[in-house]
């Protein structure tokens, strides 16, 4: 049997998503270019690649954009949460006969479960029902928070201030290693230098004040550890536990309820905050409830910087906020800001 000749606009059928055949008398016909199967109609897929250097760069400018968000929502709420947190000090730590740091922590937290449930009943958000086994992978994260809260106030009453300064810059060193061997991230050499920079200006300014006693450093090591280990195991759960973000913010504050509300009943914070009348007013709850709105954000902040952008950056903006939060508290709460410090 002889072929018929076929139409010669091939080139526009192809263009035109349509392939062509003849009939019986020998005249081109145009058809679509699909498949039908069990009767579905079943759409070929394009003729033409798209260009892959093209979607390479697409993918690189998103990616871009989504940490600069990432790392400015991070910076924003803790800038944001650190002046309330000193707003609610200034105002009220006189009335009383120590601190309330713990407590005001536990605060928060239970403010952040009751948003992030509000959004939940709202059909905003969605995740999960408490789960015990997904609690309990959760649960190294807020260990480690606990550890670094303690060690943290238990340094600042062993080491003055331009020690502490010291070793939380070489704590965010230690993230960065910790990022390079357990995630494999490249350090760059900018970002090494900067590192370099801050911690040699820590060091100039602690030059006066280099006292260390070995109960001060035991307990600085032990924060370095723990603010380490919080950062680096955050990218690991962000990871692993399959939760969206807004069932890490749940699970997170559910979890550090449970381990510190016990811890403020036994240092004797509930108890004195339940004896002082003064702070038995709608203004400290009011500026409670704001902080803990404030640390609901903070908290999806957080974790979505460090999944988005890793621990390395994550400690990096960390040290950076220390520029605005001196500017801030310079402009707002009329704070002095010595001449080594600028």
């Amino acid at each position: 049997r002889t072929m018929r000749p076929t139409s010669t606009s091939n080139l526009e059928d192809v263009e035109l998503g349509t392939t062509s055949s003849t009939n019986k008398s020998g005249t081109a016909r145009s058809r679509p270019m699909m498949k039908l199967k069990d009767s579905n109609i079943v759409e070929l897929q394009p003729l033409v690649e798209p260009n892959s250097r093209s979607s390479k760069g697409d993918g690189e400018s998103s990616s871009f954009a989504k940490n600069i968000v990432a790392t400015t929502m991070y910076s924003g709420c803790s800038i944001g949460m650190v002046l309330v947190n000193k707003s609610l000090a200034s105002s009220y730590n006189h009335l009383i006969e120590g601190d309330l740091n713990i407590l005001l922590v536990v605060f928060q937290a239970i403010t952040a479960v009751i948003c992030v449930e509000f959004s939940k009943f709202m059909g905003w958000v969605e995740y999960p029902n408490f789960n015990y086994q997904t609690a309990r992978l959760w649960a190294p994260v807020n260990l480690f928070f606990c550890g670094m809260l303690f060690t943290g106030m238990a340094s600042m009453q062993h080491n003055s201030v331009p020690m502490v300064t010291v070793f939380k810059n070489i704590t965010n060193i230690m993230t960065t290693i910790g990022d390079c061997i357990l995630y494999g991230a490249g350090i760059e050499l900018l970002v090494m230098a900067a590192f370099g920079i801050m911690l040699l200006g820590a060091v100039f300014a602690a030059r006066n004040d280099a006292d260390i006693t070995k109960t001060g450093l035991f307990w600085m090591l032990g924060n370095c550890l723990c603010t380490s280990g919080y950062v680096l195991y955050l990218k690991y759960a962000t990871k692993t536990v399959k939760l969206s973000k807004f069932g890490m913010v749940f699970y997170n504050n559910v979890l550090c309820t449970c381990f510190l509300l016990p811890v403020t009943i036994f240092n004797g914070e509930l108890s004195m905050f339940l004896s002082t009348s003064a702070l038995h007013t709608v203004d400290y709850a009011v500026k409670n409830w704001f902080a803990g709105f404030v640390g609901f954000f903070l908290n999806f902040a957080s974790l979505n910087c460090v999944a988005q952008t890793g621990p390395t950056t994550y400690a990096m903006i960390g040290s950076l906020n220390k520029i605005p939060i001196a500017i801030f508290g310079y402009l707002i709460f009329d704070s002095d800001i010595s001449s080594e410090t600028w």
